[in-house]
C-alpha cells in the first residue's frame, strides 16, 4: 500500500471535544519490567514466552526506605503491591530478583513509543510516566476504521514486547478511565455514561487522599459520584472532582499539547517493500516533495524548515532535519538538501531491515518570492549564494556559517553578534537597500575578551600611552587618534562600572591597534590599560 496525504495548518496544542474528535488513551502498566524484559530475552519476548525466571521487580528509595516501585505480571500474581519493603518481599519470595529503578531509562523508552506512534497521527501527547494520548480523529479511516487501528496498534506492541492497554473515545478522560480501570475498546459517544458508572472513583484522576475521603463517604464508584448533590461535593472537595467528571462525560473540553509541534504540511509514503538505500530513500523524499509542491503553490509559501522522518520496521524512528534560507517549494531543491544532509549522517542511520514508513513534513514556511529574474541575470548571484548556503549547512549544521547582525548598543562588544547564515541572510536581502552603518575607526578585528596591556609610559591625564608591552613583545607608539569615551552602560553593567577611553595607535613598524583606558588618573585606583582590537 502506498499512501500520501496532507495534514491540516499548523498548530501548537488540539482541543478535545465530545462528537467531534476522538481519542486513543495507552496505558503501559509494566513499562519498567518490559524495558528490562526485552534487553534480557529480545523485543519479541512476549509472543515467544516468558522463560522460566523469577518474578522481576524495580526498587527505589521512598520514605528513607527502599521500596518496591515496579512489579511485572508474575510479581502481581504473586500478591506483591508497589511501595511494599524490599526487604517484607525477599522475605516472602526469596528468589525475586530485584533491579533498581530508572525513571530516566524509562522515559526515553516512552519517548521512543511515542515517536513509534507517529504513524498512526502527528498529535501524540504525553500521559504521566507510563501513558500516551493519540488524537486520531480524521485518521483512522486509513487503518480500516477505530476497532482495526486499536487492535493494530495493540498488536504491534505486544509483538514488541510491551503490555500495553487502550481505549477510544470522544474525551481523553474517558479513554484514560477505560484503559486503565476498564475493559478498553472502542467506545461510542451514546456508551459514555454507561462505561463510567462501573468504574472506581480513581478512575476520575483524583489525588489519593481525595479518592479515600470519597470511599470513606460510600462514594466508591463514578455511578455514586454522578448520582450524588453537587453542591455539597463542591463545598467538601473543591471543584476537582465535579470538573474531572464532566471532562469524563464530555462535557467539558481538556487541552492536550502534542509532544512536537505540528507539521504545517505533511506527505507519508507507505511502502509494499522496506527500503534502505541512500538512493531509495532520495527517490521517495523527491516523490512526496512533488505532492507537497501543489500546497505550497496553493498558499504562495515555501517551505524554510523540513524534516523527513524514517519509520524503521523493527519500530524505531528517525528523524532528519534541514533548512533553507530562501523558502523551496522546487522537489529537486528539496531532495538536494535531504542528500547533503544524508551524505553527512548516513553512516549513523542504521537501516537494520528497512524503513517501511517515510514522512516529509514542512515544519516552517514563508511567503514566497514570485519576482522573475531579469535577462541579465541580476538575481542569479542571490540564487548561488542561497544554494551555497543551503548545501553547506546541510551537509555541515546550520551553525557552520556565521553572519554579523548590529544591536542596539553602544559596547563595541555588545554592538554585533554572530548568527547563522541561513537566517540572517533573508533578513539582509529584504533591507539590502538600506544602508549599513560602516565606522572607519573601528578595527577589523575585534577581541571576544580584551587582553591586558602593560603600560610602561603615557601622558597625564588623558593622553594615548607612548610604550606598551602586549603579548611579551614592547611597542614603540609612532602615532594615535583620541580619546574617544564610551560610557558603559548602567542597566547591565551597574552605577558603578567605569567608563572607557578609546585610543587607534599605531607602533613605530606600521602596526595598528585599538586599545582602551579604564578609569581615571588621579582616583583612588591606578587606571589599567586593555587591547581590544587590531586593524588590518
Amino acid at each position: 500500500m502506498n499512501e500520501n496525504f496532507s495534514l491540516s495548518p499548523n498548530q501548537t496544542s488540539f482541543v478535545l471535544q465530545a462528537n467531534s474528535q476522538r481519542i486513543l488513551a495507552l496505558s503501559f502498566p509494566h513499562l519498567p519490567t518490559d524495558r528490562i524484559a526485552r534487553k534480557r530475552w529480545g523485543l519479541s519476548w512476549r509472543s515467544k514466552g516468558r522463560p522460566e525466571t523469577p518474578p522481576i521487580v524495580c526498587s527505589g528509595k521512598l520514605n528513607n526506605a527502599m521500596r518496591l516501585t515496579a512489579l511485572d505480571e508474575l510479581a502481581e500474581r504473586l500478591g506483591l503491591k508497589k511501595e511494599m519493603g524490599v526487604a517484607e518481599a525477599r522475605a516472602m519470595y526469596p528468589m525475586l530478583e530485584v533491579a533498581e529503578e530508572d525513571p530516566a531509562a524509562d522515559r526515553r523508552l516512552l519517548e521512543a513509543i511515542a515517536d513509534w506512534c507517529d504513524r498512526y497521527t502527528p498529535l501524540v501527547a504525553f500521559d504521566g510516566k507510563d501513558g500516551l494520548f493519540l488524537d486520531i480523529s480524521g485518521c483512522a479511516h486509513l487503518f480500516g476504521g477505530e476497532k482495526a487501528l486499536l487492535k493494530d496498534v495493540l498488536s504491534r506492541l505486544f509483538h514488541m514486547g510491551f503490555d500495553a492497554r487502550g481505549a477510544i473515545s470522544s474525551s481523553p478522560g474517558l479513554s484514560w478511565a477505560a484503559s486503565r480501570f476498564g475493559q478498553g475498546g472502542v467506545i461510542e459517544d451514546e456508551e459514555t455514561e454507561h462505561v463510567l458508572v462501573s468504574l472506581p472513583v480513581a478512575a476520575l484522576r483524583l489525588e489519593g487522599q481525595t479518592v479515600d475521603a470519597l470511599k470513606k463517604l460510600g462514594l466508591k464508584y463514578i455511578g455514586d459520584v454522578i448520582d450524588a448533590p453537587r453542591a455539597p461535593l463542591t463545598r467538601r472537595f473543591g471543584p476537582e472532582p465535579l470538573l474531572r467528571l464532566d471532562q469524563a462525560l464530555g462535557r467539558e473540553e481538556e487541552p492536550v499539547s502534542p509532544r512536537r509541534p505540528v507539521a504545517s504540511l505533511s506527505a507519508e509514503s507507505r511502502l509494499i517493500e522496506p527500503i534502505g538505500t541512500e538512493e531509495q530513500i532520495l527517490a521517495v523524499t523527491r516523490q512526496l516533495a512533488l505532492s507537497l509542491q501543489p500546497s505550497l503553490e496553493a498558499r504562495g509559501a515555501g517551505g524554510r524548515v523540513f524534516e523527513l522522518v524514517l519509520f524503521r520496521v523493527d519500530g524505531r524512528v528517525f528523524r532528519i532535519s534541514v533548512g533553507a534560507s530562501q523558502p523551496l517549494r522546487e522537489p529537486k531543491f528539496i531532495a538536494g538538501l535531504f542528500s547533503e544532509r544524508l551524505q553527512a549522517v548516513y553512516d549513523d542511520l542504521d537501516a537494520g531491515y528497512g524503513f517501511e514508513i517515510l514522512r516529509l513534513n514542512v515544519l516552517r514556511h514563508d511567503p514566497f518570492n514570485e519576482a522573475q529574474g531579469d535577462f541579465e541575470g541580476g538575481r542569479q548571484g542571490e540564487i548561488s549564494l542561497s544554494a551555497f548556503v543551503d548545501r553547506v549547512s546541510a551537509r555541515l549544521g546550520a551553525d557552520c556559517l556565521q553572519s554579523f547582525q548590529l544591536r542596539e548598543s553602544h559596547v563595541p562588544e555588545r554592538a554585533v553578534i554572530t548568527v547563522p547564515v541561513m537566517e540572517s541572510l533573508p533578513r539582509r536581502k529584504a533591507a539590502q537597500d538600506i544602508p549599513l552603518p560602516f565606522r572607519e575607526e573601528r578595527p577589523l578585528r575585534l577581541f571576544a575578551t580584551p587582553e591586558p596591556v602593560e603600560t610602561i609610559l603615557a601622558e597625564v591625564p588623558d593622553g594615548p600611552p607612548q610604550i606598551f608591552r602586549w603579548r611579551r613583545m614592547q611597542h614603540q607608539v609612532a602615532r594615535s587618534e583620541g580619546p574617544e569615551r564610551i560610557a558603559m552602560e548602567w542597566w547591565i553593567d551597574g552605577d558603578d562600572a567605569e567608563a572607557r577611553d578609546y585610543f587607534r595607535i599605531e607602533d613605530e613598524t606600521g602596526h595598528r591597534f585599538w586599545i582602551y583606558r579604564r578609569g581615571f588618573y588621579g582616583q583612588e585606583f591606578h587606571p589599567r590599560w586593555f587591547m581590544h582590537g587590531v586593524f588590518a
